[in-house]
C-alpha cells in the first residue's frame, strides 16, 4: 500500500473511533481552536488483537473563552476509556508541555478502569502519570470534567485537580459502583454512588454543570480568578441589610462573581472564589454557630491549600464555636486535620484577613482569626462575639460564685462584659470593630494595602 493510501486509511479509522470524543472537545472549546497532538498513536494490543486507536485518549491544545488550555480527553469508544501504559505516557507528555508553557490543563474523563492484559505495565504508567499531575499542583491549574462513569485510577487523576466539574451523568468511584452498592446491600445507580451530590464526605472542590458549554464557562471564570492581576477599584457602597441580619448567604453576596466550590459537602462551611473590589480572593464563610469536625476542617484545609498554591488572598468570615462535642468527632482525625491546616498557614505568605461575623469561640477564634495564626488583618462586626467559652458555659464559669443570680441576666452580663469584641480590640488582637454594613469597604481597603 502506498503511503498516501495508508495515511488516508489510518485517518479514516481514527475519525471513526474518535468522532464522539472530538464532538465533546468541540463542545467545550472555542470554535475551530482545537489542535490535536500525537493523533497517530496506535499501539498494538495483543490481548484484543487490534490497535488501540490514538491510545484511547485525545490530546491537544485549544482556547476556552480566549484562554489557552491543554486538553486531555479519554475516548470511551476505545476499550471503554481504559488506561494503558502508552495511554498514560501520552497524557504525561501533554502535562510536560503544559508545565513548560505554564498553561492550564482540562481533562475530559470517562473511563471504566484499565485496559485488560496490561499487567504491571499499566501500574507503572499510572504511577508516573499521577506523580506528574501532582507535581503540577501550584504551577498550572488542572480542571477535571467528569463526563460519565469514571472508575479507579482515573478517579485518582480527578482528585488531584484544582476543580472537578460533574456533568449530570458523571460519577466518580474508586471501584465499580456495582461492586460498591452490592457490598452495601443496596441497588444504586452510578450517580447515587459517585455523583456530585453523593460524595458529601469527599470534600472535593467540585461543581455541577448542565452541559460542556456550562462547564467551559465555569473553567473560564475560575481561570480568570486564578490569573487576573489586581484591579484598582473604588470602595463599594454599604450593605445596609447586613445591619439587620448577618447570614452566610448575605456574606457570600459581598463577593463579585462568586463561585462556590464543594457545595455538596459540609454545607455549613462555604468555600467561595470571587472578587472584592476587583481583587480575586478565596473566602471561607461559616454558617451560623458552626461546629468543627474532621470533614469540614479538611474542606477548609484543602481550600486554603488552593488559595496558597495560586497566591490568592485568604479571607475567613468566622462564625464558629470550636470542635463539635461528640464521641464520634473525638475519635476522628479532627485534631490531625487542624494541625495540617495550621502548618499550611505557617508555610505560606499568602495575605490573610479574618472577619468575625458571628461567634468566634475557643478554637473558632484561634484557628480562623488570631493574628498569632498568621492573619494580617482581623476585623469583627459590632454584632459578633469573641470568647473562650460559649455563652452558657462561660457565664457559669465566670460567675459561678453568684449561685442565686438570674441565669438569663448572667448570660446577658457575660455577653456584654466578656464576649463583646471590643474587649479583644482593647488587647490589640482586632484591628477594628465595624458596623456590618461597612465591612466590604474595610476589606477592600485592606486588600489594596496588602497587595501593593
Amino acid at each position: 500500500m502506498d503511503k498516501i493510501s495508508l495515511l488516508r486509511e489510518r485517518k479514516a479509522a481514527y475519525a471513526k473511533a474518535s468522532g464522539e470524543i472530538r464532538a465533546q472537545v468541540d463542545a467545550l472549546v472555542d470554535e475551530g481552536s482545537f489542535v490535536e497532538l500525537s493523533s497517530f498513536s496506535f499501539s498494538k494490543k495483543l490481548f484484543y488483537e487490534e490497535d488501540a486507536c490514538g491510545e484511547g485518549v485525545v490530546t491537544g491544545f485549544a482556547t476556552v473563552d480566549g484562554y489557552p488550555f491543554y486538553i486531555v480527553a479519554q475516548n470511551f469508544a476505545v476499550y471503554r476509556g481504559g488506561l494503558s501504559k502508552a495511554n498514560c505516557e501520552k497524557i504525561a507528555r501533554t502535562l510536560d508541555a503544559a508545565e513548560k508553557n505554564e498553561t492550564p490543563v482540562i481533562y475530559l474523563l470517562h473511563s471504566l478502569g484499565v485496559q485488560v492484559g496490561e499487567g504491571v505495565n499499566v501500574l507503572e504508567g499510572i504511577a508516573g502519570l499521577l506523580l506528574k499531575a501532582t507535581q503540577l499542583k501550584g504551577t498550572v491549574q488542572q480542571y477535571a470534567v467528569v463526563c460519565g462513569e469514571v472508575y479507579g485510577s482515573s478517579a485518582m487523576l480527578a482528585a488531584v485537580c484544582d476543580c472537578v466539574i460533574f456533568l449530570k451523568e458523571g460519577a466518580l468511584c474508586v471501584n465499580s459502583p456495582l461492586v460498591l452498592s452490592a457490598k452495601a446491600g443496596k441497588n444504586m445507580t452510578p450517580a447515587e454512588v459517585g455523583g456530585c451530590k453523593a460524595l458529601r464526605r469527599g470534600v472535593l472542590p467540585s461543581l455541577e454543570a448542565e452541559s460542556l458549554g456550562n462547564a467551559a464557562k465555569y473553567i473560564a471564570a475560575l481561570t480568570e480568578l486564578f490569573g487576573i492581576p489586581v484591579v484598582d477599584a473604588e470602595l463599594n457602597e454599604p450593605a445596609p441589610a447586613l445591619n439587620e441580619a448577618v447570614t452566610a448567604e448575605a456574606v457570600a453576596s459581598l463577593l463579585e462573581g462568586g463561585i462556590e466550590l464543594g457545595a455538596a459537602s459540609c454545607p455549613e462551611v462555604k468555600t467561595v472564589l470571587g472578587r472584592l473590589g476587583g481583587i480575586a480572593v478565596a473566602a471561607v464563610i461559616f454558617g451560623k454557630d458552626t461546629l468543627l469536625d474532621a470533614d469540614n476542617v479538611k474542606k477548609i484545609r484543602n481550600f486554603t491549600e488552593l488559595a496558597c498554591c495560586y497566591a490568592l488572598p485568604l479571607v475567613t468570615f468566622v462564625d464558629c464555636l470550636g470542635i463539635r462535642p461528640s464521641l464520634s468527632v473525638n475519635d476522628s482525625p479532627v485534631l490531625k486535620e487542624i494541625c495540617e491546616y495550621l502548618s499550611l498557614l505557617d508555610a505560606t505568605d499568602t495575605a490573610k484577613i479574618a472577619v468575625v461575623t458571628g461567634s468566634a469561640v475557643g478554637l473558632g477564634y484561634s484557628l480562623f482569626a488570631a493574628k498569632s495564626a498568621g492573619f494580617d488583618y482581623t476585623f469583627a462586626l459590632a454584632t459578633s462575639r469573641i470568647a473562650l467559652f460559649d455563652a452558657a458555659a462561660g457565664a457559669q464559669i465566670e460567675f459561678f460564685h453568684e449561685e442565686k443570680a438570674d441565669k438569663d441576666k448572667l448570660l446577658q452580663r457575660y455577653a456584654e462584659e466578656t464576649s463583646d469584641p471590643v474587649n479583644a480590640a482593647k488587647g490589640g488582637y482586632l484591628d477594628t470593630v465595624v458596623e456590618p454594613q461597612f465591612v466590604k469597604q474595610y476589606l477592600i481597603a485592606s486588600l489594596q494595602m496588602l497587595l501593593k
